[in-house]
């Protein structure tokens, strides 16, 4: 396969083609449609400009390439990445690290780059989950699935899929993450998912914040203070959890076990469309019309934020009229006043248990052995000063 067969097929010339895979697309203006072509028609054809690939892998390089789909100067895809470059170096490997920009084409590409390039092992990480949405009318009926009563009569459920039950009724969310296409062909290494799941290959490990445990702490913390009703959470709501997917149900599966046992039950449950300040603020403001909480779960730490503005609006103090709890321990968590109680993502713990378990894949290959499909990384909690005893 030669440079000319690429461009032919991408429809350019051979020097358009070669500008774009020595990375000076955007330099000399060539336009993004034609950039996006030829690369994809590159992958598409086996294409490999400059690699060091030259024969048979001749054995281990010390180098785990580390694939992101944000920005890795950000404070949280960053926490993540310096977890991994920490286990990285103590295990004697070093991380390449590429960003994508959640860019398909440009995931595959930084993959087969990497693969080129002899790492001995791949994380791809995604920042965060992502939100499926619902599959609406009839719906073909597996012998393992479950059936559930939704509001507008019985539905049938994969047997993969999380029931979840809020105040007006159970929702269904499919239990699938972002997903993530791995190119086949001779360059295959070994691949650790981090907060992602693939279709194509579901036998790869993948390392996941152990949500449902997160949201036991949290409900664990207000049951413990004495809350037994008036609890609304803020996030979720009947018509779907927006945007964290996977996160969002497996916190409500957590807090609705503790709350069963504990016999509290759950006043409201209000879907946000993003999880912004700016949400968390009108969702609180729409409560407060209409009820009086006495402890709020809001499902994100920034939610949290705009439902202080919110309540304080509305004369009430924090913890004194309504107890608040948060998710994700984002930086904004240690400047509000008081401080929040919040159930921490473990980012930098996140990225040291995917080099990890990547390294163990590597130590094990040539004996076989299998390691577990999903590492689940405990979710801590961080006790501020935003939960108190309910009012009597």
């Amino acid at each position: 396969m030669t440079l000319a067969d690429v461009a032919a097929a991408s429809g350019v010339s051979v020097t358009t083609a070669s500008l774009v895979l020595t990375g000076r697309a955007r330099e000399l203006r060539i336009s993004e449609a034609a950039e996006r072509r030829v690369r994809s028609t590159a992958l598409d054809l086996g294409y490999r400009r400059g690699t060091l690939v030259t024969g048979p892998r001749p054995g281990r390089s010390r180098t785990i390439g580390f694939v992101l789909d944000t920005i890795a100067s950000t404070g949280l895809a960053g926490d993540v990445l310096s977890g991994a470059l920490e286990a990285a170096h103590r295990r004697g490997f070093v991380l390449f690290v590429g960003e994508t920009g959640g860019d398909p084409v440009e995931e595959r590409a930084l993959f087969a780059a990497m693969c080129d390039r002899r790492a001995d092992g791949i994380v791809l990480a995604a920042a965060d989950t992502r939100v499926v949405a619902l599959p609406d009318g009839p719906h073909h009926v597996p012998a393992d699935a479950r059936v559930v009563a939704l509001p507008d009569g019985p539905r049938h459920v994969p047997a993969d899929t999380r029931v979840v039950a809020l105040p007006d009724g159970p929702r269904h969310v499919p239990a699938d993450t972002r997903t993530v296409a791995l190119p086949d062909g001779p360059h295959h290494v070994p691949a650790v998912l981090l907060n992602a799941t693939n279709a194509s290959r579901p036998g790869l490990p993948s390392v996941m914040p152990d949500e449902r445990q997160g949201g036991r702490s949290a409900a664990r913390v207000l049951v413990e203070a004495g809350h037994r009703r008036g609890v609304h959470l803020i996030g979720v709501g009947p018509r779907g959890v927006p945007p964290g997917g996977v996160a969002a149900v497996e916190r409500l599966v957590g807090i609705r076990e503790v709350f069963e046992a504990a016999g509290v039950e759950i006043a409201g449950a209000h879907c946000c469309p993003k999880w912004t300040p700016e949400d968390g603020y009108d969702a609180t403001r729409r409560l407060l019309s209409a009820h009086r909480p006495r402890a709020l779960v809001c499902f994100d730490d920034r939610l949290a934020f705009g439902a202080y503005q919110a309540l304080a609006e509305a004369g009430l103090s924090v913890p004194g009229d309504v107890s608040v709890l948060g998710f994700g321990d984002h930086p904004v968590a240690s400047w509000m006043r008081p401080r929040l109680t919040t159930v921490a993502l473990p980012r930098h713990e996140l990225g040291a248990r995917a080099v990890g378990v990547l390294v163990e894949m590597l130590e094990r290959r040539p004996r076989g052995v299998r390691s577990s499909l999903v590492h689940r990384v405990p979710m801590p909690l961080r006790e501020g000063g935003s939960v108190a005893p309910p009012q009597r």
